[in-house]
């Protein structure tokens, strides 16, 4: 599933647009959230996929050379360790990503050129050559062997995140997020699941559906009513020159403070401070962090804030 931090920006990123393009009524930018959300979801996929695909360019390069007029001894007795990796063939023959695929028209085809040189980046790290001349090949090992390709290597490859930004203008700022769910799913494969192996859902379940939607929609509605308690509070800080974005991240931040009483206050809060790192200026998340902690004291001695402890 999509993590609650990458659900949390999409919907500042939506909250921030509704604010700054106007002339959008907040149905016609939910939806935009929700459509927002679901190409992440197909990113997730199209990951999983670039996978099964280097290993299929490595199997065809390995036919082909077999076919060649005078094919050398190397050419006829190729290591396929990595071709016949259990793991990806396990991947390749999933249920959910086949129907996902068939659904959707999914595919690296439009891109050989690149999945030719993120193959030759595989095939030159130090990893790959270690495993090539690993003769244990277990189901742990060869598992383990995918993940760390991801983690280290295809995950690293910074083409891959130019690939992505040329692809779709939903893939510029989630493309880290996407890799560690990936990474997360190869590590959660079992060798009995075959096939049936479950992969991510777009939602955990339909709590994670109702908290994007709530948030936005009460990020939007008591947007007058927080950006009153961020002045009231912001003491020699004049409003005008504090980041935008700062003010919608710390609108998002009240909103689940207020309303979700089963997230503690301080995960709130240590999670719009990492987001501000990442999407606005460098001394956002100081600033952030102490104007937060001003009105959520101011909140909670008047009673308004009421957590539930799981």
């Amino acid at each position: 599933m999509l993590s609650r931090r990458l659900l949390r920006v999409k919907v500042m990123q939506m909250v921030y647009a509704f604010h700054k393009n106007g002339g959008q009524s907040v149905q016609e930018v939910e939806k935009e959230l929700y459509h927002s959300i679901s190409k992440s979801f197909e990113l997730y996929h199209w990951l999983l996929l670039l996978l099964i695909d280097i290993k299929d360019y490595a199997a065809n390069r390995i036919e082909n050379a077999r076919n060649k007029k005078m094919p050398s001894d190397e050419d006829l007795h190729p290591n396929t360790r990595f071709i016949d990796n259990v793991v990806i063939a396990q991947l390749a023959d999933n249920n959910e990503l086949n129907s996902y695929i068939e659904a959707t028209g999914l595919s690296w085809a439009n891109q050989p050129e690149f999945v030719r040189e993120l193959f030759e980046v595989v095939t030159k790290s130090d990893l790959y050559k270690a495993y090539m001349e690993d003769e244990s090949q277990s189901y742990d090992s060869q598992k383990k062997f995918v993940v760390k390709l991801v983690e280290k290597v295809i995950g690293q490859y910074e083409p891959l995140y130019q690939q992505f930004e040329e692809q779709s203008i939903y893939w510029n700022d989630e493309s880290e997020f996407v890799v560690s769910m990936v990474i997360k799913t190869l590590k959660e494969f079992e060798k009995l699941n075959g096939s049936d192996q479950p992969l991510q859902k777009e939602f955990k379940d339909q709590e994670d559906k109702t908290f994007v939607s709530l948030l936005f929609r009460k990020s939007l509605l008591n947007g007058k009513s927080y950006t009153e308690l961020i002045s009231k509070f912001s003491e020699h800080w004049d409003l005008d020159r504090v980041a935008f974005m700062d003010i919608v991240l710390m609108h998002i931040a009240l909103s689940e403070v207020l309303e979700f009483p089963l997230i503690p206050v301080r995960v709130t809060l240590n999670e719009y401070i990492e987001i501000a790192k990442h999407y606005s200026t460098p001394k956002s998340s100081v600033f952030i962090n102490g104007m937060l902690d001003k009105i959520i004291n101011h909140l909670t001695d008047e009673g308004k804030i009421k957590k539930i402890e799981a």
